[in-house]
């Protein structure tokens, strides 16, 4: 019997033959733990990650609320961080959780912000 980590990577791998990050459309991947959000840009061209933030980031340190306020936070951190790098359109990885509760409450408030997925 597989556990739900397990079944998690599978879902991953899945997904990420088909999404794939670029110079103009950088990858956003997500990954929620039990008690934090965190989210990067990568350029799966280069190899390189290009910046990351969290709800533990120093910017969102003091935000107090449930996880799915903070993870809007983090989405509209996010979407703020991009705009300033000149990035508008990014192609959304949800790195295998369900789009759902946290992961969607991130999502949408960076659409919100402005980023186009």
């Amino acid at each position: 019997m597989k556990t739900k980590e397990e079944i998690r990577q599978w879902r991953k791998l899945r997904i990420r033959k088909k999404v794939k990050g670029s110079n103009e459309r950088p990858r956003l991947t997500v990954f929620r733990s039990s008690s934090h959000i965190y989210a990067q840009v990568i350029n799966d061209e280069m190899q390189k990650t290009l910046f990351a933030t969290s709800s533990l980031s120093p910017e969102l340190k003091d935000i107090s609320g449930n996880k799915t306020e903070v993870a809007k936070k983090v989405g509209a951190l996010v979407a703020k961080i991009c705009l300033e790098h000149n990035i508008d359109k990014v192609v959304f990885d949800r790195n295998g959780f369900v789009y759902h509760g946290r992961v969607k409450a991130l999502a949408e408030a960076a659409r919100e912000a402005g980023l186009q997925f």
